[in-house]
């Protein structure tokens, strides 16, 4: 599918996030990248080596999600009664204690918003890397960079550690498959986050050329 003329952008200029300094996109080489000469801040790098990793990483970061929230994070043996509970059962615990704010904010957090980004993610990259842009590609790509700030599975990765080194002064403390999980879904969310859904335009459009130069070739 095309991108329609009312969804592309011009990936010749670049605007500095910090700034507002307005530059002209230069060719650079795989790996290299270019920053603003007034602040020094990062505003684009070149990602053609960086994208057919990015579909991978997306989709074991999907099966990593189902693991921490299909098994339990921890499990507490206090004076021989042993207690176990997954997200899910965290979000409901908080719930019925009448603390719907932090339990809202629980769910959508680590269990919506990561769900949603790399969701759509996996929804661009799939039909990119076999050559086609799919169905509203503008909306998505906006979407995903409206929710990215609202992933937090860092934070309620460093909550759980905190809340394990308390927990094992009272308590016999064994990790469940779970948090192990959360830790591995960690790192594969910060190489996810480290693509910017806005490069993800001159993918499109690299996409849509070769596309283009194919069916010439075809035509001939």
């Amino acid at each position: 599918m095309p991108l329609p003329s009312s969804c592309r952008a011009d990936t010749a200029l670049k605007l500095c996030p910090h700034c507002d300094a307005a530059y002209r996109r230069l060719a650079l080489v795989p790996g290299e990248r270019a920053y603003c000469q007034r602040c020094g801040t990062e505003l684009y790098r070149n990602n053609d080596r960086r994208y057919p990793i990015l579909l991978p990483i997306v989709l074991a970061s999907l099966i990593v999600y189902v693991i921490c929230n299909a098994f339990p994070i921890v499990t507490m043996e206090i004076q021989g009664v042993s207690t176990q509970t997954t997200v899910w059962g965290a979000v409901r615990a908080l719930a019925q204690e009448d603390m719907f704010s932090v339990a809202l904010l629980v769910l959508a957090t680590t269990m919506l918003f990561p769900l949603l980004e790399l969701g759509l993610l996996a929804y661009l990259l799939v039909p990119l890397s076999g050559g086609r842009v799919p169905a509203g590609f503008g909306a998505v790509v906006r979407v995903v960079r409206l929710g990215r700030p609202w992933g937090m599975i860092e934070v309620f990765m460093l909550g759980i550690v905190a809340s394990l080194v308390k927990l094992s002064a009272m308590a016999t403390v064994i990790p469940g498959p779970a948090l192990w999980a959360f830790g591995v879904l960690t790192v594969l969310l910060a190489i996810v986050v480290s693509f910017d859904p806005a490069d993800l335009w001159e993918y499109a459009e690299s996409v849509e050329k070769a596309d283009r130069v194919r069916m010439a070739e075809e035509a001939r």
